[in-house]
């Protein structure tokens, strides 16, 4: 149980009891008792001690209260000189005054189940004290200033912590009964406990020194105290003394009614002084209370001229951040339309089931690339081979050289070692020279090395591959959303709208788990097309020359895709409008079937899926689009080319990156600075939180992302092309 309470504000009915109790006191007539016993009190009321002073009350009851303290501010303990019985149990009191010994006429002393962790040694002063009752408290030792109760007859410390007696208990001769716990003792021993209040009296006085006697002989004087000497036989008989008894008895009772009159006396006096009090008090009241009125009208007054200023003041905050919002409000749901694009576009690729037949018929075209016809031997243009070979050599150089300069400036910062400068000097030095060779001598190298032919025609190959290209150009939409989600984020936390965080969270989240797909998709691609490769070298004749001269010239004059579909008779518009759309991967369906603008406008979203394309947005979008260009074709009928027309067939190179499904002019964001050193450009981003905002520098020694303090499970270099 706590050692300090909260006090709580008494029920009505313990209310009406205290008052039914303390009017009772007062009456004429009353008993010398006052119990105030089961009121909920916190503390003992001053009226209590004013009563017990001025009507000389001899037994004070307040047991079943809430009592942590017997003696309240104000008050003073010879109030209650005249009380012999005090009975305080089933409180929650820690201790008692230390002036306690003034109760010198107390007999009984009750605190029976309360929370005392000790007596205080001023107990020794009630010399009159007959019975002490401290059962079921704290207590772990009883003061020696308790041997000087001379009268005491009843002492009970059971139910506390004690496990030795004090010696001067000897010194108390009128003891009857003492109760304690035996089992828990040490001094007296367990088996001297349990043997009896007798017995541990002997036992102490044995300790101390004194000779025991039994209490039945100290008992009589203690009883007799307060008589009187009147009391024994005079030699005049029995009547004499009957008469003197009822003449004392008289004289006590005379005495009674004076001391009643006179008390009653006082009490009028206490009560005209009380309501003379009372009516200054009303008056100070009334002073007090025109006053306060006045201050109130001033104060008023003044409020509502500043709440007026506030109104105006908070109207125009209100305004300016309505615009603010809306601006953000409208910035957000840009966002949210591409990402939800990007979403289904992702989603879209990956039910696709005709990228499983896509990677099947590349990996036959890749079979049939592996043999060589003679045909091409005679054919191969080795001067222009071996020129775009150094040219792919000389980018892929370059862009391995950024990754080198940033891989070893990571590791310079973490180990600290020259060595690895100067390892990198050498590699600059290397590079560089190879790139100031001579034209003629890098082609004739690249000619005489298979090992640089094959470096060549592996870049090729990621170059040109259709899928990597689609995630890459995925990558770098994504990059661009998370870039301008973390601009967003930062205005948002600069104007407090803390309101609308949780959406941006949710879209950052979706967007950084998606970019890790496409990581992982990305390197699973490349892992691939290096298994092809293998299978290439594997499958080569040993003997056979300029293998991959043959092979880089076979890559380089491959036609795209959108282009062999124009070829086989699909119409370009419809070409155009699938690449629009994002929806490449639909190209080889569409030629399958041989569908046409004309063949499309007679069909239903429920035809285009029954074809396979499962996307319901999609379908309609398509079927909307085709309609448009009919209309438009119908207007100007130039615009429509005809079904026999088919595109030029020389090569042409694809794009690098994917046209992106949204307006270009959203795409173009500011440039973000970091958030660290507060100069330099936002270039890396945080997975898996998705925050673009710190420069290559900053980020290296971070841990957590500065934004969000999520750990940081991987750093990713976003590379602006100008």
């Amino acid at each position: 149980m706590p050692l300090f309470f909260r006090k709580r504000k008494p029920s009505e009915e313990a209310r009406k009891r205290l008052e039914y109790q303390m009017c009772l006191a007062k009456e004429a007539g009353a008993d010398d008792i006052l119990d105030i016993s089961k009121c909920e009190l916190s503390e003992i009321p001053f009226g209590a001690f004013a009563t017990c002073k001025v009507l000389q009350k001899k037994v004070l009851i307040v047991h079943t209260n809430h009592l942590t303290s017997l003696l309240p501010k104000s008050c003073s303990l010879l109030s209650l000189a005249t009380i012999k019985v005090l009975d305080l149990h089933d409180n929650q009191l820690t201790a008692l005054p230390d002036d306690l010994g003034q109760l010198t006429a107390l007999q009984v002393l009750n605190v029976e189940r309360n929370q005392l962790m000790q007596l205080p040694r001023s107990i020794g002063n009630l010399t009159q004290l007959q019975t002490l009752n401290v059962k079921d408290n704290k207590l772990k030792e009883l003061p020696d200033t308790l041997g000087e109760l001379r009268s005491l007859r009843t002492l009970n410390i059971s139910g506390n912590e004690i496990q030795r007696l004090p010696q001067m208990l000897a010194h108390i001769r009128t003891l009857e009964m003492l109760s304690l716990d035996a089992s828990a003792m040490v001094y007296p021993p367990r088996e001297v406990c349990g043997a009896g209040t007798a017995a541990i009296l002997q036992f102490l006085c044995k300790e101390s020194g004194l000779e025991y006697y039994p209490p039945s002989q100290y008992l009589l004087p203690v009883l007799e105290q307060d008589g009187t000497e009147n009391s024994r036989d005079s030699p005049d008989g029995p009547t004499d003394r009957f008469s003197r008894e009822e003449l004392e008895w008289q004289n006590r009772f005379s005495d009674y009614e004076k001391r009643k009159e006179q008390k009653m006396l006082e009490k009028l006096e206490f009560e005209r002084r009380l309501e003379l009090g009372q009516r200054e008090h009303a008056q100070l009241l009334q002073q007090s209370s025109s006053q306060k009125d006045e201050i109130l009208q001033t104060v008023k007054e003044e409020q509502s001229r500043l709440e007026q200023g506030l109104s105006e003041h908070q109207r125009h905050l209100d305004a300016e951040r309505q615009r603010l919002q809306e601006q953000l409000k409208q910035t957000e749901q840009n966002i949210s339309s591409r990402i939800q694009k990007l979403l289904q576009d992702n989603q879209r690729q990956k039910k696709s089931s005709e990228i499983l037949k896509s990677l099947e018929n590349e990996r036959i075209r890749m079979e049939q690339l592996m043999s060589i016809t003679q045909e091409e031997t005679e054919n191969l243009r080795r001067r222009d081979v071996a020129s775009a070979m150094q040219q792919m050599l000389t980018e892929s150089c370059k862009n391995r050289l950024i990754q080198m300069a940033y891989e070893s400036q990571r590791q310079n910062l973490v180990q600290q070692a020259c060595s690895s400068m100067a390892e990198m000097d050498e590699r600059f030095q290397q590079i560089l020279s190879w790139q100031q060779m001579d034209q003629n001598k890098a082609i004739s190298q690249i000619l005489q090395e298979s090992a640089m032919q094959k470096a060549a025609f592996e870049a090729l190959q990621v170059k040109k591959d259709l899928m990597h290209r689609q995630i890459r150009g995925q990558i770098k939409l994504i990059e661009t959303e998370l870039l301008q989600l973390t601009q967003l984020e930062l205005k948002r936390k600069s104007l407090d709208t803390e309101s609308l965080q949780e959406m941006i969270s949710e879209q950052r989240w979706a967007l950084s788990s998606l970019l890790q797909q496409l990581l992982k998709e990305k390197q699973q691609r490349e892992e691939e097309l290096r298994e092809i490769l293998t299978e290439l070298e594997a499958k080569s004749e040993t003997r056979q020359e300029n293998y991959w001269l043959i092979q880089y010239q076979r890559l380089l004059n491959q036609k795209p895709l959108s282009l062999k579909l124009q070829e086989e008779g699909m119409e370009r518009q419809l070409v155009a409008l699938l690449e629009e759309l994002s929806a490449e991967h639909y190209l080889p369906i569409f030629a399958h079937h041989r569908l046409s603008l004309d063949l499309l406008s007679q069909m239903s979203p429920g035809d285009l899926a029954k074809v396979g394309v499962s996307e319901a947005g999609l379908q309609h979008e398509i079927l909307r689009r085709v309609q448009e260009l009919l209309d438009a074709a119908r207007i100007q009928p130039e615009l429509k080319p005809p079904m026999g027309e088919v595109t030029p067939t020389a090569p042409q190179e694809p794009p690098e990156s994917v046209r992106p499904s949204a307006p270009p002019a959203e795409l173009e964001v500011q440039a973000s600075e970091c958030v660290v050193c507060l100069e330099r450009e936002a270039q890396m981003i945080f997975l898996n939180c998705g925050h673009v905002c710190c420069c290559q520098q900053c980020c290296q020694p971070l841990r957590t992302c500065p934004l969000c303090r999520q750990d940081i499970a991987q750093r990713l270099r976003i590379y602006h092309s100008s």
